[in-house]
C-alpha cells in the first residue's frame, strides 16, 4: 500500500523497487527477520537504497498506523540521475560545444536539510551542471529542502553514488580535475584554475571534507577568512565558491 509520501508492506516495496520506483529511504523494524525480510534486504542492497532499523514505534508513525508489516519506504521527490550517463552526456556536450564546460558540485556530507536546500538553488543559479551526494549521511531531498531551493531541485540534476570517492574515480577517469574547499591549505581559491571542466567537493557543516576525499582531490582551495568566526556557514561558503567559478569564466 501507499500514500503519497510513503510505501508500506515488505511485498509491496519489493514490488515498488523492482518497478522502478525512486526511494529516498527504506525503513525497517528491528530483529524483524523472515524470508520475505530477507528478499527485501537483498532488493536493498542491490540498489542501493538507504535503509536504516528502527523501533515499530517509529514504522506505526510513519505508516499512520496502518499494517506495515514491519517495512516502510519514503518515495523520493524526485528522480535521481545516473552518474555516468550524466557525465557522459556531458562531456560529448562539451566536445560538439566549445562553450560548455561541466562543472559539478559534490557534498560530502551535508547534514542540514535548509544548506542542502539553499546549495541547490545556488548551484542551479551558477549554472552547476550535476550534484553529486551520498548515499548515506547527507540530508534528505525532501520537502523543505525542495522549498528552501525555491524548486531549484527540479531543475538541475541529482546524483546519488554509495560513497563521494566512487564519483571521483569516475570523474577523475574523463579527465575532470577536483577541487575541494577546505581550509586545510594555503591556496587561495581564486589561484586555481576554474574555467576548464571541474568537480568542486564541500563538506560537512561539523567535519568538513572527510581526509580520504581531501587525499583524492587535484586541488585543495580556501576562502580568505579575516574576522574571527573560523568559518562561513557552508551554503554561503559553497555560493562564494560556485561564482568564483562563474567570475572566471565569464
Amino acid at each position: 500500500m501507499q500514500n503519497t509520501e510513503y510505501i508500506f508492506g515488505i511485498r509491496a516495496i519489493i514490488e515498488a523497487i523492482n518497478s522502478g520506483k525512486e526511494l529516498e529511504k527504506v525503513y525497517l523494524q528491528k530483529d524483524l527477520k523472515g524470508a520475505l525480510m530477507n528478499e527485501l534486504n537483498g532488493v536493498v542492497r542491490k540498489n542501493k537504497i538507504a535503509s536504516s532499523y528502527v523501533p515499530i514505534e517509529k514504522l506505526n508513525k510513519l505508516s499512520k498506523y496502518q499494517n506495515h508489516q514491519g517495512a516502510v519506504a519514503k518515495i523520493s521527490a524526485i528522480i535521481f540521475h545516473d552518474l555516468e550517463a550524466l557525465i557522459a552526456k556531458n562531456q560529448k556536450e562539451s566536445q560538439e560545444n566549445e562553450n560548455f564546460t561541466p562543472l559539478y558540485l559534490l557534498l560530502d556530507q551535508i547534514s542540514d536539510v535548509r544548506n542542502f536546500g539553499a546549495i541547490i538553488r545556488t548551484a542551479e543559479c551558477s549554472d552547476v551542471t550535476g550534484i553529486i551526494i551520498p548515499n548515506h549521511g547527507n540530508a534528505p531531498l525532501n520537502a523543505d529542502a525542495i522549498k528552501t531551493s525555491a524548486g531549484a531541485a527540479f531543475n538541475i540534476p541529482i546524483c546519488k553514488v554509495e560513497h563521494i570517492k566512487d564519483a571521483l574515480f569516475i570523474l577523475q577517469a574523463e579527465g575532470i580535475e577536483v577541487v575541494s574547499i577546505t581550509e586545510k591549505t594555503n591556496d587561495l581559491i581564486y589561484d586555481v584554475n576554474l574555467k576548464k571542466s571541474i568537480a568542486l567537493i564541500m563538506g560537512s557543516e561539523h567535519r568538513g571534507i572527510s581526509n580520504s576525499v581531501l587525499k583524492m582531490s587535484d586541488y585543495k582551495a580556501k576562502l580568505p577568512m579575516f574576522g574571527t568566526i573560523e568559518s562561513l556557514n557552508v551554503s554561503v561558503a559553497c555560493g562564494v565558491a560556485l561564482y568564483e567559478v562563474v567570475r572566471q569564466r565569464l
